[in-house]
């Protein structure tokens, strides 16, 4: 079972990677409910096995590519983020102090925060695209334009995904030009 949730982790982690055009440098957030992917409600069920097994999936594939992980946390933290301090100082954001548990953050936010370097928590972020898998709703975490991005999948275990990646917000009207690469 642990082994098929890695594979289809992986899948959806390099289909989306691919489908949002993301390179090094950038950020993709994860909000995963390991409770959903066993085929519980979201919150009931979390899991620490099942965490390790879609990192084992997720983690690898970003850092080879030099993309930024990024986990968010339960509701019980107010879904705050998992990312390395390095990331925080670059982009400014501003860390919190609280350190996630499977009951308090979620077993992904968990798992994340030991495998990280020197991890630390944010309120929030601006990533360029995003994972949710079994609807912990990251939207608050994209930037401004989010773009829905379909997989070959739709579930990782029991648990619904969505993607989505983001653009530039278009302005400047009819008469304007625009730059089909940062579509």
């Amino acid at each position: 079972m642990y082994e098929e949730l890695t594979k289809q982790a992986k899948t959806a982690i390099c289909e989306l990677i691919g489908m949002a055009k993301l390179s090094a440098g950038d950020v993709l957030i994860v909000g995963c409910s390991t409770s959903e992917v066993a085929g519980e409600h979201i919150g009931k069920g979390s899991n620490i096995d099942i965490a390790e097994a879609l990192f084992k999936g997720i983690g690898p594939v970003l850092q080879e590519k030099g993309i930024h992980l990024a986990a968010q946390c339960c509701e019980h933290l107010n879904r705050a983020v998992i990312i390395e301090a390095s990331v925080a100082k670059a982009f400014g954001y501003e860390p919190v102090n609280v350190v996630p548990q499977p009951k308090a953050g979620g077993s992904f936010a968990t798992t994340v925060y030991k495998y990280m370097e020197k991890p630390v928590a944010v309120e929030t972020i601006r990533a360029d695209a995003g994972i949710d898998i079994g609807g912990t709703l990251i939207g608050m975490h994209l930037k401004a334009v989010a773009v829905p991005v379909r997989l070959s999948l739709d579930m990782i275990g029991k648990a619904r995904i969505l993607c989505a990646r983001t653009r530039p917000k278009f302005i400047g009207g009819v008469r304007a030009g625009y730059d089909e690469n940062l579509l």
